[in-house]
């Protein structure tokens, strides 16, 4: 294997188990001498995603997204202010004497396959957001492509590290589009509470923290639409070639994207069965039914006007009671 491929499974091995030590990864990726270790051990602390533990083996920390795949959800930490702050994509460079393809002579037996970390792809109820820049061409014809780049940099690390507070799992950044789930690969019983809370976390962010700045330093301001959905999906890696994501799968996941992009700028829009989730938490307006494309019969859709104890004398407009910590139960119902 290269060493981009050995870093991502070992990135696996630590987002699974948390940690791990250097003889375990000598064994299993059957790493000849220390310089290999050594070399996984720079590059992941170097990435902020580990830390080394006396010098017997490795942490996850997680502190940062790695830019060869996204991470698990973290624990958040304070926004950079400086889109540069974002960790730049680095380049892997293959070496023979780091990663052999063949054991030594000096192995006794057949070297086994490395075990495939990656989970087999399971069926889950997850809550997929859509998060997407409004009038992105308009923001293009207005910018330099570089300053573009570091614009759409900030606006990622932002929304980011809202998404973060809440243990949402970045699947992919799309553009200037991003795929967010909560419930993979942890579930919560409040899933869809902390994606609508994350949802209106990344407009206040963007709206009070991020436009400012912008305005003050490339005379622009960004808005955001998202679309948020709850349903079953098969959740589990997808790709070739060297690369791979995890990935979910089914109409949840084109339900939130349609979602979306029927928003208006700087508001979040969430399906029926979504609000019946966080109907108690948040005020929610009805838009009443909407055709969503590709969807065969017109979908309830509400916008989230805010926390419920922000709107105490606004009435949400769902009226349907829901079961509280029973994700199993009201997957049944799609």
């Amino acid at each position: 294997m290269t060493f981009y491929e050995v870093l991502e499974q070992v990135l696996a091995l630590l987002q699974r188990h948390k940690r791990v030590s250097y003889r375990a990864l000598k064994f299993q990726f059957h790493l000849l001498g220390d310089d290999s270790i050594e070399a996984l051990k720079d590059e992941l602390i170097y990435q902020r995603v580990a830390r080394d533990e006396d010098g017997k083996g490795l942490v996850w920390t997680g502190e940062a997204l790695p830019a060869f795949a996204p991470t698990a959800p973290v624990t958040a930490q304070r926004a950079p202010s400086d889109a540069a702050a974002i960790t730049p994509s680095v380049e892997y460079v293959q070496s023979s004497s780091l990663w052999p393809t063949e054991v030594s002579d000096s192995t006794q037996g057949a070297a086994p396959e490395p075990i495939h970390l990656t989970p087999e792809a399971e069926r889950r109820q997850l809550t997929v957001m859509f998060c997407d820049l409004t009038d992105s061409t308009i923001l293009s014809q207005q910018l330099d492509p570089e300053d573009l780049r570091e614009v759409v940099r900030a606006y990622q690390a932002t929304a980011t590290e809202v998404i973060r507070q809440y243990e949402g799992y970045m699947a992919q950044y799309l553009g200037d589009g991003l795929l967010i789930y909560f419930g993979w690969p942890v579930a919560h019983e409040d899933d869809a509470q902390r994606a609508t809370y994350a949802g209106l976390g990344i407009v206040e962010a963007i709206t009070t923290t991020l436009n400012p700045r912008l305005e003050r330093e490339r005379g622009v301001q960004l808005t955001v639409r998202l679309g948020i959905h709850t349903g079953p999906v098969v959740v589990g890696e997808m790709g070739g070639s060297g690369r791979h994501e995890n990935l979910a799968t089914g109409e949840t996941v084109n339900i939130a994207a349609r979602l979306e992009g029927l928003a208006a700028p700087n508001t979040v829009l969430i399906s029926s069965v979504t609000a019946r989730l966080v109907e108690r938490s948040f005020a929610l307006e009805d838009l009443g039914p909407q055709r969503l494309k590709g969807v065969a019969e017109p979908m309830q859709v509400f916008r989230v006007l805010g926390p419920m104890e922000m709107h105490e004398d606004e009435t949400t407009a769902v009226g349907v009671s829901f079961l509280v910590g029973r994700d199993e139960e009201v997957g049944r119902m799609f």
